[in-house]
């Protein structure tokens, strides 16, 4: 059976055909529609069925879409598993080599997921996304109230709270008494009797800060809509395809509607992609790397994975390891004791992760009583750690 490889560039694709003894002519086509059209009756002339497609970025996707609708086998392969030999590699060597590899049934096929979870992850990362460019047009508008002496940042815990966004609002319609500015807050009353929040609201904001805080509170605003528009999109998305999925993962201690929605975007909802739930924490990058030799180890850090996801889970640990009398919480305590803060929390997130490989795949809802679940052995080898370090401690003592 003949198989293709296709190494994809921005603008050209380098095709080649491998029957098992010879390579046919590699031929170079244009990522233009029609181009991609005309290759894929190429391949059918030929006999070719099944595809393997090596890409960088996002320009592999409108090339898979048109050939999955021709009726090829489609395999994505990530170009760090099939690195060429230094000093052989060129675009017509990959392409060969690429087809070589899926003909002798080498080469494992990335995640690829469909057409419904590819638009919920467009809205997620958008969603993402418009998080931190908010997050950056407050650091803005604090700033410019600083340049001008106002210092609301120094009572208020939250700048994109109501009361900040009320005096925001009434700085930039030209108010700048800070009595008046002061009754805009909501609570706050320990800074309002000592008098701190007039103090702070006491500045001289000049007509060219004004305007700037005029355009960095229209940014937010802009961000603030497409927020509403990405979660609404995210929710009906949900709700029509994934509810089920949903309604299990929100059972998690620290996950929102939020959270689970984007971890349904990143996972695919479809357990049956990862064997095992360490496949599926090591294509997170949540794991601990294999990096041995000669009995050493030398380094132990997570891997790279999936960013987005990764995000998330680590939000999602941080809320899971602050609520009362969760598994989690006390993971967290336990492990902080002979870890840094930060490791002990990816080991939750990954605990996390490996949690909600279970309940998708069983499709049933978190049950506290069924996650501290030891191996026999690992407890019986702690039992004993215990015992020696009570007896080593008992000899120092001199009992």
């Amino acid at each position: 059976m003949k198989t293709c490889g296709l190494d994809v560039h921005k603008d050209t694709i380098f095709c080649a055909i491998y029957d098992g003894k010879s390579y046919s002519e590699v031929k170079e086509y244009e990522t233009m529609t029609n181009s991609i059209r005309y290759m894929g009756h190429y391949l059918l002339s030929e006999g070719v069925q099944r595809v393997a497609m090596e890409s960088t970025a996002s320009y592999w996707v409108h090339v898979w879409n048109i050939l999955r609708e021709m009726g090829f086998e489609l395999t994505l392969v990530n170009p760090f598993l099939i690195k060429q030999m230094p000093g052989r590699k060129s675009d017509v060597k990959d392409a060969q080599w690429i087809a070589c590899l899926l003909h002798k049934g080498m080469l494992r096929g990335s995640m690829v997921p469909s057409p419904t979870i590819q638009e919920l992850r467009t809205y997620s990362r958008k969603y993402s996304k418009l998080q931190q460019q908010k997050t950056r047009a407050l650091q803005k508008m604090d700033r410019l109230m600083v340049m001008s002496g106002i210092r609301i940042g120094s009572c208020m815990s939250n700048l994109n709270s109501k009361s900040v966004m009320n005096i925001i609002t009434a700085l930039i319609a030209g108010e700048t008494d800070p009595t008046k500015l002061a009754k805009l807050v909501y609570g706050n009353t320990a800074n309002k009797r000592s008098g701190k929040l007039r103090e702070a609201l006491t500045g001289n904001i000049k007509e060219h800060i004004r305007n700037q805080l005029k355009w960095e509170k229209e940014e937010y605003d802009l961000f603030e809509r497409q927020t509403h528009d990405c979660l609404a999109h995210m929710n009906t998305i949900c709700e029509t395809h994934y509810s089920e999925e949903m309604d299990v993962l929100c059972t998690i201690p620290g996950v929102s509607l939020t959270s689970a929605m984007i971890i349904i975007a990143e996972t695919g909802a479809d357990m049956n992609l990862f064997e095992t739930s360490g496949k599926l924490t090591g294509w997170a990058g949540m794991r601990p790397r294999n990096d041995e030799s000669a009995g050493k180890y030398k380094s132990t850090a997570i891997t790279k994975g999936n960013k987005y996801l990764k995000s998330v889970l680590v939000q999602v640990a941080w809320a899971a390891s602050r609520t009362k009398g969760s598994f989690f919480m006390e993971t967290f305590s336990r492990l902080s004791i002979r870890k840094s803060r930060k490791k002990a929390l990816i080991a939750v997130a990954r605990k996390i992760l490996v949690v909600t490989w279970h309940l998708i795949r069983e499709k049933s809802v978190y049950n506290p009583a069924l996650v501290p679940v030891y191996d026999p052995a690992k407890l019986s080898k702690k039992i004993r750690y215990h015992q020696k370090e009570a007896e080593r401690i008992e000899k120092i003592l001199g009992r």
